[in-house]
């Protein structure tokens, strides 16, 4: 066990000491999780811990990273708080806290959705989400956020850094990132060795949500490693670009893992009810609706 899951045992033990109670019982295997977030969130060792993450100067793409502009309502930001909303539905249910966000083909859009749906996560007052780019093929999620890519993920995989060296926190509270980290040749192999298993259960007390990017499900074996790792897969889509076939094949390649939906991406902006609700609401596609 490291040293950081005994810090937040001990961090627990004391807050429920400080309190005058013991500490609850695990819960069974089939009822709905407690938030991990809420418990820890008045434990000094906890905001320590978090505090030794690498705070970056993040300068997030405005065009594609949408919750980062001060516009409430710009376009797209709605369907992602109605997925948002989906989500908190199925954990009323059954336990939904690592999410592996992915698609069949590469450009189908699923970096854009995993980034997006964190910062949707996060704008709920007090919730962590880590998101993580678990692409070590083709990372895109450090461009998007206007970071670094490493250290990162592979970073830890190779054993070269613990935990909460490879996390950075940016400009957005609440949201930490785990990039990709540096260029490796290996990386079905690096998934497979065990470390992620790890990393996710050493980290996964600190957030309410874990956001995984992976690699396209059909070229490479890697999205079928990380899904082993995680309680649900979404899969991207992109409308008139991915294949009957490929959509297909990748829901075969998860036939054995929970598969949440389909998240349908690239939809002709006129047919949505997003241009509806921000056109009787003022804002058209992000502009003023003309008066007359």
């Amino acid at each position: 066990m490291s040293r950081i899951h005994e810090a937040l045992k001990r961090a627990e033990q004391e807050r429920a000491e400080a309190q005058g109670r013991r500490l609850e019982p695990a819960p069974a295997d089939d009822a709905p999780p407690l938030s991990a977030v809420s418990a820890f969130s008045s434990a000094p060792s906890l905001d320590s811990l978090l505090a030794r993450c690498t705070r970056g100067d993040w300068a997030p793409d405005a065009k594609t990273m949408l919750f980062f502009n001060s516009d409430e309502r710009a376009y797209g930001t709605e369907e992602f708080r109605t997925l948002r909303s989906r989500l908190y539905q199925l954990r009323e249910k059954e336990t939904l806290k690592k999410l592996l966000i992915t698609s069949s083909l590469p450009k189908e859009g699923k970096t854009f959705v995993a980034a997006n749906l964190a910062q949707a996560l996060v704008r709920q007052h007090g919730r962590r989400v880590l998101l993580i780019d678990a692409d070590l093929r083709a990372a895109r999620l450090h461009a998007a956020l206007g970071t670094s890519a490493a250290p990162g993920l592979a970073e830890y995989l190779l054993g070269e850094s613990d935990e909460l060296a490879a996390v950075q926190r940016g400009i957005m509270e609440n949201l930490f990132f785990i990039a990709s980290g540096r260029k490796v040749t290996n990386p079905a192999e690096l998934i497979a060795n065990g470390r992620l298993k790890a990393l996710l259960n050493r980290v996964e007390p600190l957030f309410d949500w874990i956001i995984i990017d992976s690699p396209p499900a059909v070229p490479v074996s890697d999205a079928q490693l990380l899904a082993g790792c995680c309680d649900g897969v979404l899969i991207v889509v992109r409308s008139h670009h991915t294949p009957y076939d490929a959509a297909s094949k990748a829901c075969q390649e998860f036939s054995e893992r929970r598969i949440l939906g389909v998240v349908l991406n690239g939809v002709n902006n006129s047919a949505t009810y997003g241009d509806y609700y921000n056109g009787t609401y003022g804002r058209p596609n992000g502009k003023e609706q003309s008066k007359g």
